[in-house]
């Protein structure tokens, strides 16, 4: 039986008066990769925000409901360690661009004050930087910047530095869409790799993104989660018209 590491029930988010996820219920399960997808503005990047509390850190936003890691409120926990079991990777590449390679990946700790031997730093980078299929690249370059790097390693780069933190959940927010098409194909295998360890929630506007990489899909539709199923269901037999719409592209 699948074991359930997120859990919302009859969860909202605003700004101000803009009502803009209402009323979601979710069960997300352990090791799987879940795809959200929908048209622009339906709620689906503010959702993925609120799993970590990235969206109260905008002026105005308010949100209620439940949302449960692990059967704990989420909304009751301090928000650094929400961050620290949930990671995020944000749509473009964003290393510090004035730290080194090997200063990127161990950032984390450094923010948080946490002071580690040098054979335990040297430990993490290596291993956070194999994990997404770096470290072989960039290994005789771990002094230079981060921002040496090509976009899709700049990526993986960011991947690095959030699996480094050892999280339960890494939220991806479009995180492919400014990358080439082989850069693409890398990240995306890479998250069939990290799903042994981790739990991935993707959202992205890519359809065929959705239907390759993920276990579930989540649709979203103004602000309303329309429908969740398996990936192979929500593809070829939706329940609801507006999935097979969008899916077909009756609207966008």
């Amino acid at each position: 039986m699948e074991s359930t590491i997120l859990k919302s029930r009859n969860f909202n988010a605003s700004f101000g008066t803009n009502h803009v996820v209402k009323n979601v219920n979710i069960d997300i399960p352990r090791n799987h990769i879940i795809a959200v997808m929908g048209p622009s503005g339906c709620g689906k990047t503010t959702y993925l925000r609120c799993i970590n509390r990235m969206h109260e850190l905008i002026p105005g936003a308010t949100s209620n409901g439940e949302m449960k890691l692990n059967d704990e409120d989420v909304y009751q926990m301090h928000p650094i360690f929400v961050r620290l079991k949930i990671g995020m990777v944000f749509q473009r590449p964003n290393p510090f661009p004035n730290l080194s390679i090997y200063d990127n990946v161990i950032a984390g700790y450094k923010l948080n004050g946490i002071k580690l031997p040098k054979g335990e730093r040297d430990g993490i980078v290596e291993r956070s930087l194999t994990k997404v299929a770096l470290w072989k690249e960039v290994k005789d370059s771990l002094n230079k910047k981060g921002s040496f790097l090509s976009g899709g390693q700049q990526q993986r780069l960011c991947i690095a530095r959030t699996v480094a933190m050892e999280p339960e959940m890494i939220l991806f927010d479009e995180p492919t869409s400014a990358l080439d098409p082989i850069s693409t194909s890398t990240v995306e295998e890479l998250f069939h790799e990290l799903k042994a360890n981790y739990t991935l929630v993707i959202v992205t506007h890519n359809m065929q993104q959705a239907a390759r990489v993920s276990d579930k899909t989540a649709f979203f539709y103004m602000g309303e989660l329309v429908e969740y199923d398996e990936t192979k269901i929500m593809f070829t037999n939706p329940k609801d018209n507006r999935t097979q719409n969008y899916i077909t592209g009756r609207f966008s």
